[in-house]
């Protein structure tokens, strides 16, 4: 298979790069479930349940605890879907957005932090890289 070795190499460098990140969270920060699903009603806004599973590509049942978790938290809503009224539509609460905001903050500082110590050219290659893991994160 072509590329594999550049393939496993690049996947070795993600999961540790995502590593060290999550070391950079707070105590009793979210959790990497949490995070998503907040993480996709930010970008994408109100969704239903099924919605955002199957976006974070898992099943409705498996973010069941989640969902329930964060509307007691304050951090979604729920309402009745006005198409369907057998289903519900998440939505991100101002409490919510800041949650999120406080969290992805720390892990920025972090990494603001690090790319002080690298070269211009070094910066300039890791945004074209993020622009590529992008494309890469968003391919079929």
């Amino acid at each position: 298979m072509e590329h594999l070795a550049e393939a496993a190499r690049f996947r070795r460098a993600v999961l540790r790069f995502n590593r060290r990140l999550r070391q950079e969270r707070g105590d009793g920060s979210l959790s990497p479930n949490q995070l998503s699903v907040l993480g996709h009603l930010y970008r994408h806004g109100p969704s239903t349940p099924g919605e955002v599973a199957a976006a974070e590509r898992q099943r409705p049942q498996s973010l069941t605890r989640v969902f329930a978790e964060l509307e007691t938290e304050g951090l979604v809503g729920r309402a009745p879907d006005p198409s369907d009224r057998r289903q519900s539509v998440l939505s991100l609460t101002g409490a919510g957005r800041s949650a999120l905001e406080a969290d992805m903050a720390q892990r920025d500082a972090w990494l603001a932090g690090a790319f002080g110590a690298l070269s211009e050219t070094e910066r300039g290659v890791l945004l074209l890289a993020a622009a590529v893991m992008e494309r890469l994160g968003d391919a079929e």
